[in-house]
């Protein structure tokens, strides 16, 4: 692979004009098919073959008269002005104008129901709730429906009556972009002009990352239109195509100024940047490609569409780092060699020859191994503790920002019905037979379902079409994500009999069976991951001891992420630090992701540190002397590919979406965790303890295991050979040979 990127670096550089106007072209013409195509993300975020599923479908077929899918429900929220009731003539006018007006502006609108005709008012008739319900399905209600319900509900907020909007339809969506994703790239810029002394060099990465991002989401979002994928992948692929496009062009570019700094010429450094670096680069993006694919082991769907649209902008992103990125620096050549200097960073930093060769980090870890070891593993073990009591969910609106109308309508919800109004159950009653005895069975075992505890209300059971099944609705105290809630849909499934079979559906239990099928898939995907890692680490450094080093620091930079979480999103602390709005169960998906995406990020740390560190070691055979030349030549490159991921990170916690921001403090926080305390601080002090057993290998394996050349070595050597005979065959190399 090494040999095949060097010539291709070689070929890059002779068409760079023709690499450089085709890949803006390619931009152009994804932009203009997205726009043409539109946008048809799905926001099924189902879990298949699960009970609440086979209870959904059951439902369906014996209550829904129509074969179709029932439309989109807006619930209108009011609460009465002071002094007034939702039933008072005055106030009930105007809610009734307010609605025949929202039917009236929009032909998809299949029908109205204020409060009073739904009674649903609440018992000081201070609140209530009105129904729009569409003809399409709430996925399908166009933004100039939703612009009809905003303009109209103005009518009863003018009068003094609170309205806010729930249900089905969703008015604020998921964010893929925005100012707070450019705060992190400013923050990525700031750390490479740092890392380069040069603002040219450091706005080369961003750029480059930036088309890669384009090129990859366009053609997501053409995707939409031929295949499943949910609205949160877009924020999935951003932050993924954005961090990794500007780490693996650092990686390139910092290798490509190498070698211009040892005399190579532009066009024979690119190509050894491209072979070198960019075999590093290409195995890097796949481990993280392989981390997102593995997703589909869990067979849920949009898990699954997830981690394809992610793998595809890390994909574009490996393609941009070793074909648009060497075919820039041939366009700009010396322009961003190390020979160029800038005072003002210089300045502004304090750079000196000195402190580009110092290695004051690298020299106190080795000096304090058993310290540095036994703090890092125990602050990152105190941070896990909190992941043993996670409780997974999906946010709802109660997590969103308080601003948002989705919030304070279900803030209102609560305050009028309980919290429980959230999360109502819907049990589905199978019988054996129909008739007299099947309804008193049912009934029976609807007294039964009073009992549970944390049961709030239990609807009569109502008969379907065939007279075996029932439905009965049930109001839980509690909300969706509470545990207690949970324990209702257990209870409820555990008193079936072989007379009557209760199935729990509804969107609560639904999510609930999609957090426990995740945790079981968490546990089975983790072992294939950390599997993987073990054995494709074997083979890269030749040792038994590295890789169980390096998987045991996935794991525990693992546990203290999830931990940290926990600790801050569902205990409630520094909340508003963070500025979650309130305290939530942990989103159900989230540590799935983050096993993904984090096995892939920690790999390629380790693998950056670790292979100059192995370089150093065959060389010498002094084991301290390695550890000290992979964290001098390697660990600043890992320090700004690290501060560079978080930063870009940190852009997304920043978003008001409660699911970006918590999938961005998870991968912020990971990153700090993985780079900064295992890589940087646990690996070196660990390695240092181990010393040369560390790079322990049966003679017997290392004879069978594949030799994979990731830092282009087999390269340099064939480059050293031809300098050396292109030197000694040079008529005036010759001559002045013979002269001494």
């Amino acid at each position: 692979m090494a040999k095949a990127l060097y010539k291709l670096g070689y070929w890059v550089t002779g068409n760079k004009r023709k690499i450089i106007s085709g890949t803006i072209a390619l931009l152009i013409a994804l932009a203009i098919f997205a726009v043409n195509m539109g946008i048809s993300f799905s926001e099924d975020m189902s879990m298949p073959n699960t009970e609440s599923a086979d209870a959904g479908e059951l439902l369906q077929k014996e209550f829904s008269s129509s074969k179709g899918k029932s439309g989109g429900q807006v619930q209108l929220v009011f609460k009465a002005p002071k002094n007034e009731t939702l039933d008072s003539e005055k106030v009930n006018k105007v809610i009734e104008e307010a609605l025949s007006e929202i039917k009236k502006g929009d032909s998809e609108v299949a029908s109205v129901a204020t409060p009073v005709a739904l009674g649903n008012l609440t018992k000081d008739k201070k609140m209530g709730y009105a129904t729009v319900t569409y003809k399409v399905e709430a996925g399908d209600v166009t933004d100039t429906s939703k612009e009809n319900i905003k303009k109209n509900i103005e009518i009863t907020k003018d009068a003094g009556v609170q309205t806010e909007l729930a249900g089905t339809v969703a008015f604020s969506k998921t964010e893929a972009g925005g100012p707070a994703e450019g705060i992190g790239i400013i923050i990525a810029f700031v750390i490479l002009a740092v890392t380069f002394t040069s603002f040219l060099a450091a706005g080369m990465p961003i750029l480059t990352a930036i088309i890669g991002l384009g090129i990859g989401l366009l053609a997501i979002v053409i995707g939409t239109n031929f295949m499943d994928i949910p609205s949160v992948s877009l924020s999935v692929a951003s932050m993924l195509g954005l961090a990794v496009g500007i780490d693996y062009a650092l990686f390139i570019i910092v290798r490509y100024r190498q070698q211009l700094k040892e005399g190579y010429a532009v066009r024979e450094s690119i190509a050894i940047a491209t072979g070198t670096a960019g075999s590093a680069v290409v195995f890097a993006g796949i481990t993280v490609i392989i981390g997102l694919l593995g997703l589909s082991v869990t067979e849920i769907p949009f898990l699954t569409a997830m981690g394809f649209a992610g793998a595809f902008s890390v994909l574009i992103a490996i393609f941009i780092a070793i074909i648009v990125v060497p075919a820039v620096l041939a366009l700009m050549g010396h322009k961003i060699g190390p020979s160029r200097k800038n005072r003002l960073l210089d300045k502004i930093t304090g750079r000196n020859k000195k402190q580009d060769s110092s290695n004051k980090w690298g020299e106190f870890v080795v000096k304090r191994p058993f310290i540095v070891t036994i703090l890092g593993i125990g602050l990152l073990v105190i941070i896990s503790i909190p992941f043993f009591h996670m409780n997974l969910g999906l946010p709802d609106n109660g997590t969103k920002s308080v601003e948002t109308t989705e919030r304070k309508a279900y803030d209102l919800l609560s305050e009028a019905y309980g919290p429980g109004v959230h999360s109502t159950l819907v049990v589905v009653a199978k019988t054996n037979n129909a008739g007299e005895d099947a309804q008193k069975a049912v009934n029976s075992m609807g007294d039964k379902i009073k009992d549970i505890s944390n049961v709030k209300t239990v609807s009569p059971a109502i008969p379907g079409s065939s007279g075996k099944v029932f439905m009965i609705s049930i109001t839980p105290e509690t909300g969706p994500g509470d545990q207690k809630t949970k324990d209702i849909v257990h209870s409820i499934r555990g008193k079936s009999t072989s007379e009557v079979e209760l199935l729990v559906t509804g969107q609560t239990a639904a999510d609930i069976d999609l957090s426990e099928g995740l945790s079981t898939a968490l546990v089975k995907f983790a072992i294939l991951i950390i599997g993987f890692a073990f054995i494709l680490l074997v083979i890269i450094f030749r040792s038994l001891l590295v890789p169980l080093k390096a998987v045991l620091g996935f794991v525990l930079s693992l546990g203290a992420t999830l931990g940290f979480i926990v600790f801050v999103v569902q205990d409630g602390h520094f909340l508003d630090l963070f500025g979650f709005p309130s305290t939530s169960p942990i989103l159900n998906f989230l540590p799935v992701i983050v096993v993904a995406i984090l096995f892939g990020l920690s790999m390629d740390y380790e693998v950056f540190l670790v292979s100059r560190m192995r370089e150093e070691y065959i060389h010498t055979g002094d084991a301290r002397k390695a550890i000290l030349a992979g964290m001098k030549n390697s660990g600043n490159v890992v320090t700004a590919a690290g501060l560079i991921m978080v930063a870009v990170f940190t852009g997304f916690m920043l978003t008001s979406d409660p699911m970006v921001k918590i999938m961005g403090m998870a991968l912020t926080f990971g990153v700090l965790f993985d780079a900064f305390i295992v890589r940087l601080a646990i690996v070196p002090a660990v390695m240092t303890l181990l010393g040369k057993s560390a790079w322990y290998l049966p003679r017997w394996l290392d004879k069978i295991l594949p030799n994979i050349d990731i830092e282009g070595e087999t390269i340099m050597k064939t480059v050293e050979k031809q300098k050396k005979t292109e030197k000694n065959t040079n008529p005036v190399e010759k001559g002045r040979r013979k002269m001494m």
